[in-house]
């Protein structure tokens, strides 16, 4: 393996033509459209009427619980756990529409949820970027396991005082409420994340205290199929995936070796590693075909070793 420095991989990277810079981005760009577009779904049904049949929707409701078509209910699985504990009953409905969300986010990732459709994520992007770019560090340092402990008391606070705690004061809820109804104090909300994430602890909100991120990372450990691969034979160590993630505890290098992929809950299929390597060690896959590449690598490599033997 050729062994390369970081700063040689930087130099790199700074090298890279246009396009070749704007392919890098092509996650970026993908995920602002998602969470537009879904952002879009709901104002355009709500002020323009769009549906797909007379009184019947395109999209209804918000996040916390909607439906599609007027066919397909859809419940934010946390909300739904938080209304139980807090000893309400569940209307059928509800209860599958939060099946169906949390078997759709178990499938490609709990926590993509974080990264490609809550309203809050670009505001706490924007905020991280400034951070960088004018280098700006931390006022002071908060264990990234606090949002368990957010998440956990959330749950407890459902149960002694009956409501659905979070849902009272979410600022995912309170963003997107703002803007598809222009109502509520999503606005202040949003502005408070992002002076919080700028000035005082970098990505505060979602890396350490959104008790809906704790969740989804908590699903995402059972995600049986799509994943970030690892190619330890091409990975040089120059630290460009962990200087760009959101959460670099994911891409410890010890525990990507032993599994061959970023298993960790708390990845949020962001995409940003993975243009950003220098190798191409990083890449987007299926799990039963990373079990499989794996196995043909470490194959390779023993081949290898006992040709230099002989």
């Amino acid at each position: 393996m050729i062994m390369r420095t970081a700063h040689e991989s930087s130099h790199d990277l700074a090298q890279r033509s246009l396009s070749q810079k704007l392919w890098s981005w092509r996650y970026i760009v993908l995920r602002r459209l998602s969470q537009f577009v879904i952002l879009l779904l709901f104002f355009g049904s709500a002020h323009w009427g769009w549906e797909v049949a007379k009184d019947v929707p395109l999209l209804s409701g918000n996040l916390s619980g909607s439906k599609f078509i007027g066919l397909i209910p859809m419940a934010d699985p946390f909300a739904a756990l938080q209304i139980f504990l807090a000893g309400h009953v569940l209307q059928t409905e509800a209860i599958l529409g939060a099946a169906l969300v949390l078997g759709f986010y178990i499938l490609v990732g709990g926590r993509v949820f974080c990264a490609w459709a809550c309203p809050v994520n670009p505001v706490t992007d924007l905020a991280g970027w400034l951070r960088v770019r004018f280098d700006i560090r931390p006022t002071f340092i908060l264990s990234r396991n606090m949002r368990y402990f957010v998440l956990a008391l959330t749950l407890v606070l459902s149960v002694l005082t009956g409501v659905a705690a979070f849902e009272w004061v979410s600022p995912v809820g309170m963003a997107h409420r703002e803007i598809i109804f222009g109502v509520g104090f999503g606005a202040m909300a949003l502005l408070s994340i992002f002076l919080f994430d700028l000035f005082v602890l970098k990505h505060g909100w979602c890396g350490h205290l959104c008790p809906l991120g704790a969740f989804w990372s908590v699903v995402g450990k059972i995600n049986p199929t799509l994943r970030v691969r690892f190619d330890k034979t091409t990975c040089t160590h120059c630290g460009e995936c962990a200087k760009v993630c959101p959460e670099p505890q994911v891409l410890n290098l010890k525990h990507l070796e032993e599994k061959g992929f970023v298993f960790s809950g708390e990845c949020s299929n962001c995409g940003r590693c993975t243009p950003v390597c220098p190798e191409n060690s990083l890449v987007f896959d299926f799990k039963p075909l990373i079990r499989a590449h794996n196995a043909q690598v470490q194959g390779s490599v023993s081949v290898s070793e006992t040709q230099r033997r002989v």
